[in-house]
């Protein structure tokens, strides 16, 4: 296991930067509802139930939302929404309900330890060895057991993806979109996570993973008779005779695809 990057113990100074960016409602329903999926049951586990919505942007809806989503897992769920911008932590304050509030805080996470942490649009913005240390901060704040969920998505949420962190280092990626507007697959190369977004070239797993998804979806394009979810079904499948896929059928319905994340990792 890796050493974790030792953090002040005080609260007074929260790591990141204020981004830039617009935040819509129910742009994050995707990563919403695959976390009440796949992270269910670490949820409903956990000795405390608290999720952090990390730089949830100029309006508080994504983290209200995810609260909705979240309750029918774990009825007792507390959302914390964390923004380093002390105008947007006030803007907030409104939206507060049991179970949802809204604090000042950065990559720390404001000295807590959740279960949880969905950091979505935020490191896009930044450069890479800066995204790499945010990793490693928030692994660093993680209760047992705790996860990260940190990825991207367009501004309607049509595609995207995001990684599965634990304590020890990312475990898996996630891509997704709406197979009705795609037309190939190798579109949601733009809204790759920040660790990856760079290396969509000639020579990187990630290139060669989206390079087999088109070349997958060109051999079932009789499907498209059937419309694009099916092709995209098909195509997930597929990859799975030469790629580590770890997501199952019904999420392939939905237009996503989870690999593990030794396969996508940056070469070197």
């Amino acid at each position: 296991m890796k050493q974790r990057p030792r953090l002040s113990a005080g609260r007074a100074r929260a790591l990141g930067l204020p981004t830039r960016g617009t935040t819509n409602a129910n742009r994050l329903r995707r990563m919403d509802n695959w976390i009440a999926t796949a992270l269910g049951a670490r949820l409903r586990a956990a000795a405390e139930p608290l999720v952090i919505d990390l730089g949830y942007g100029a309006s508080p809806v994504t983290a209200v939302e995810l609260h909705d989503r979240l309750r029918p897992v774990r009825a007792d769920v507390h959302v914390l929404g964390l923004e380093i911008d002390p105008d947007r932590v006030a803007a907030a304050q409104p939206a507060t309900r049991p179970g949802l509030s809204f604090e000042r805080g950065g990559f720390e996470l404001a000295g807590r330890r959740p279960c949880v942490v969905r950091a979505a649009n935020v490191l896009r913005q930044y450069p890479e060895p800066a995204a790499r240390d945010a990793w490693q901060a928030m692994q660093a704040q993680l209760a047992p057991d705790g996860v990260v969920v940190e990825g991207t998505c367009d501004e309607l949420g049509r595609r995207g993806s995001w990684v599965l962190l634990d304590g020890d280092g990312p475990r898996s990626l996630t891509l997704f979109c709406r197979p009705e507007l795609v037309q190939r697959p190798s579109e949601v190369a733009d809204r790759l996570v920040k660790a990856l977004i760079h290396r969509n070239v000639p020579g990187e797993p990630v290139h060669a993973l989206l390079q087999a998804m088109d070349a997958a979806w060109d051999r079932h394009a009789p499907l498209a008779a059937f419309g694009n979810r099916q092709r995209w079904q098909a195509m997930c499948q597929a990859l799975g005779t030469d790629w580590p896929v770890l997501s199952r059928a019904g999420r392939h319905r939905l237009g996503e695809l989870t690999v593990a994340w030794p396969a996508v990792a940056p070469a070197g």
